[in-house]
């Protein structure tokens, strides 16, 4: 077994409202890249933007994040996604809500009929106990997927 050498690069330069950034990856042996993307991201107190390029070009990404209310931490996000080789668009649509202080619910939807489900909340301080959730509705055959986790945050 062999490995190829690989060079790799990644950088992002921009600001607190603005950023530009890439991440390279080259086989020296084959002579290609083997990860080529790329962003661009808008950052403002209540809201967020980014438009990515991924997947050496094949897969285009723009998403944006909405604070509604800061006191609650409520926002909306969403995200369209384009595949320019198997030419499918998806749409996921999500929010969140600090329903108690510590306590947070998120959901999301997209376009492809999975939904999710996300209710974490802070045990004590950094120690955190989160139950989610995925379904895929288009196929109601399939189990859906729950999962438990308690996640110490330095």
């Amino acid at each position: 077994m062999t490995t190829n050498p690989v060079m790799s690069f990644s950088g992002v330069i921009g600001s607190s409202v603005v950023s530009l950034g890439t991440d390279l990856a080259f086989d020296t042996i084959l002579r290609s890249f083997t990860k080529c993307n790329a962003g661009l991201s808008f950052s403002s107190p209540i809201v967020s933007a980014s438009l990515t390029l991924e997947d050496k070009g094949d897969t285009a990404k723009a998403s944006c994040f909405g604070l509604i209310n800061p006191l609650t931490s409520t926002a909306i996000a969403a995200e369209l996604k384009h595949n320019f080789s198997q030419n499918e668009t998806s749409l996921t649509l999500g929010a969140q809500h600090e329903v108690v202080p510590l306590t947070v619910i998120k959901a999301r939807a997209d376009s492809t009929g999975k939904v999710g489900a996300l209710f974490q909340h802070q045990l004590v301080s950094k120690i955190f106990l989160t139950l989610a959730g995925d379904v895929d509705i288009k196929e109601l055959k399939s189990s859906p997927t729950i999962g438990l986790s308690l996640a110490l945050r330095p």
